[in-house]
């Protein structure tokens, strides 16, 4: 042994010697990365892929395939931004008065039309004084005289009078809900049905609408989002009735 060589270290029990450089243990490459060689010209590099980019066998991910795996930043902050913040009630509170009147008109044309169809109604003649417009802008009045002399309605609204027999003093036959109805309806067959049906689908729509835009679907409560949907289908069933007891 060379007397400039430094001493060997021997372990004390065996008298073995020890080797002074510790041993490299290899280091097992992580199974959620896999090494992927740079196919560049004149690269030798080798980058690892995090596991939501490659196939369980090393294989990358197709560019949809990661888009579809980690969404945009942008979309993440969109998301973020709306939980951080409440939702803006003014649209659905608009929707919700706006929604309400036309669902209050609706009921209020269909009233009379419902009680002429199931019957309560009283029969007679009304006499044109006066009509103006045409088509749907029509606007007709008369003078209704019940069969039997039961009553005489002056100045009453008149729907459902042909264009050709529009002019002033022509006796229609037409019906009212009673004395105290406003409108004489002197149409006849489909169009006396259609009224009525129409007025209460839209009546049921704008209920709908209600329902859907003052946010009473997207409750996350199963039984607070069924009440809430049961009050917004209410308010304009609740009108609609009203609209009828007062058409009797």
């Amino acid at each position: 042994m060379d007397p400039a060589d430094p001493p060997v270290e021997v372990e004390p029990t065996t008298g073995a010697p020890v080797d002074a450089v510790p041993r490299r243990v290899p280091v097992r490459q992580p199974r959620w990365r896999v090494p992927v060689p740079d196919s560049t010209p004149g690269g030798g590099e080798v980058f690892w892929a995090p596991i939501e980019e490659v196939h369980w066998d090393g294989t990358p991910l197709r560019e949809e395939a990661r888009k579809a795996v980690r969404p945009p930043a942008a979309a993440s902050r969109r998301t973020r931004t709306r939980r951080s913040h409440p939702p803006d009630p003014l649209p659905g509170l608009a929707a919700l008065v706006t929604l309400s009147l036309l669902a209050a008109f609706f009921g209020w044309v269909s009233a009379g039309p419902l009680w002429l169809a199931v019957g309560h109604s009283t029969t007679g003649t009304v006499v044109i004084t006066d009509c103006s417009g045409g088509g749907l802008t029509q606007r007709c009045r008369g003078i209704f005289r019940a069969d039997g002399e039961r009553f005489v309605a002056h100045g009453v609204r008149v729907s459902g009078v042909p264009a050709e027999r529009s002019a002033a003093g022509t006796a229609l036959p037409a019906r009212m809900t009673g004395p105290d109805g406003g409108t004489a309806y002197a149409d006849n067959g489909v169009g006396r049905h259609l009224r009525w049906l129409l007025g209460l689908l839209l009546v049921l729509a704008c209920a709908a609408g209600i329902a859907r835009w003052t946010g009473a679907t997207r409750l996350p409560d199963v039984w607070q989002r069924r009440w809430a949907v049961a009050v917004a289908l209410a308010g304009p069933l609740l009108t609609t009735a009203g609209f009828l007891a007062a058409a009797w």
